[in-house]
């Protein structure tokens, strides 16, 4: 071959050259853009990686196309791989949340207390909304044994309390507590349990003693009330003017049944007012009384009164997408002793094989029953029982007892003590009512 067709060929070669690394670009734009590797499986591609590593040219325009399909098969890899491990997340979630939809309902309500030594996430200096006379730490109760109890179901367990995964469950949520002072003493729990994980702002007050609330977790857009209601319908509180309530039954009580379209979960608990004197109406007419002698009312006492609000206050909460929680009758501890009774209730440890009877039955009862009935009615709607009046009568050690006051025998041993046998310390056995409740947020949030 002469020199002039060696200089042709290798003109020709150059020019075959040229145009193979001008189609390179195209290739590598289509290579990067329309991902041809979503069809292909791991291995097939880890192989296709290492052919590309492994194969090198002369030119150094050629290495820097090798390094740019690198790069491009490398990013297509990752968004293999990524889409992987969302899919497989994504499969785990859907896996969990269907074990939890079949897996059977615990029965919190059978079970006994067990010793837990691990104790509170809070106490009383750690937590500033206490109630006083719950503060029983701060009011020199020398004995801290009730601390340390966990109410163990008999076919299951509950977890701990994760305040962290509670706020994840109420996030951009209103969740409000209606009802008497047990529903306060819940409320200031979970207070108490959330502060340990972000710090709430009180962005609302009206009144003292924690009446009518409203606080705001920041961190998770979740905002928590407490509305006093101590009958859930309308009515007045006696007075110095009126030596009995008076009740609507008909009509919820309007402080917090004008704001329930912007409340999203409702937890309700109410019960020791009933057991007041009252006067009763219904459809704007005299229905009777309780306790009034004096009057010229009619004796119907109270259960079925208590019946009749439970059922006007389900039926105006139940509806939409509102949550609904109806925790039970809380029992008290006076144990048919004078309130002032230096002995009452001072024991400091749970009862073993205490069973639900008298007043604290035939209010549960009643509770339950209308329940069912609104939950017959509601279909799909969310509402449940926080059931803990079985669990809570075995706890007599939980009450602040004489320590509803500072120090209460700092100038000896008195006579006569005023006693609080009916709300409880905190923390204390109220805790456990919200552990309970995180799992109904839970199932519903599934």
């Amino acid at each position: 071959m002469g020199l002039k067709e060696q200089q042709n060929c290798l003109s020709q070669r150059k020019i075959i050259v040229f145009i193979v690394l001008a189609f390179i670009p195209i290739a590598l734009f289509r290579l990067c853009f329309t991902n041809p590797f979503s069809s292909i499986d791991d291995t097939s591609l880890q192989e296709s990686v290492a052919h590309v590593v492994i194969t090198n040219y002369s030119s150094s325009s050629s290495q820097g196309n090798i390094e740019l399909i690198q790069y491009c098969v490398y990013a297509n890899s990752v968004d293999l791989t990524l889409g992987l491990v969302s899919k497989s997340a994504e499969e785990e979630t859907q896996e969990s949340y269907d074990h939890i939809k079949d897996e059977p309902l615990c029965d919190y309500t059978e079970g006994k207390w067990v010793r837990d030594e691990i104790g509170p996430f809070y106490n009383g200096s750690t937590c500033g909304t206490i109630k006083e006379g719950q503060n029983c730490f701060r009011h020199g109760r020398p004995d801290s044994g009730y601390l340390y109890w966990k109410w163990k179901p008999n076919q299951c367990d509950i977890p701990r309390f994760d305040s962290n995964r509670f706020l994840d469950l109420m996030k951009d949520k209103h969740l409000a507590f209606i009802g008497d002072s047990m529903a306060r003493n819940q409320l200031e729990s979970l207070i108490c349990l959330l502060s340990t994980v972000s710090s709430p702002d009180l962005v609302y007050r009206n009144g003292e003693d924690n009446k009518f609330r409203r606080w705001r977790f920041e961190s998770h857009n979740v905002t928590v009330s407490v509305y006093w209601s101590p009958f859930l319908v309308a009515g007045l509180e006696k007075s110095g003017n009126l030596d009995h309530n008076v009740l609507h039954l008909d009509r919820v009580d309007e402080r917090w049944g004008n704001d329930l379209e912007r409340i999203d979960t409702v937890v309700v608990s109410v019960g020791h007012w009933f057991l007041h004197p009252a006067v009763y109406y219904e459809s704007g007419s005299v229905l009777g009384c309780h306790s009034c002698e004096a009057s010229n009312c009619t004796e119907i006492g109270f259960y079925d009164v208590f019946r009749k609000a439970i059922r006007t206050t389900l039926k105006a909460v139940v509806g939409g997408r509102r949550e609904v929680i109806l925790t039970t009758f809380s029992p008290s501890h006076f144990e048919g002793r004078p309130w002032d009774s230096l002995g009452a209730c001072n024991m400091t440890e749970p009862y073993e094989g205490r069973v639900l009877e008298g007043l604290d039955l035939d209010m549960r009862q009643i509770e339950m029953e209308e329940f069912t009935a609104a939950k017959a009615a509601a279909g799909e709607m969310r509402l449940e029982a926080l059931d803990v009046t079985a669990m809570s009568v075995l706890r007599p050690d939980g009450h602040p007892g004489p320590y509803m006051y500072p120090f209460p025998f700092k100038n000896g041993v008195p006579e006569r003590v005023h006693n609080d046998c009916l709300h409880w310390c905190l923390p204390g056995p109220v805790d456990t009512w919200n552990e309970i409740m995180i799992e109904m947020l839970r199932r519903w949030k599934v």
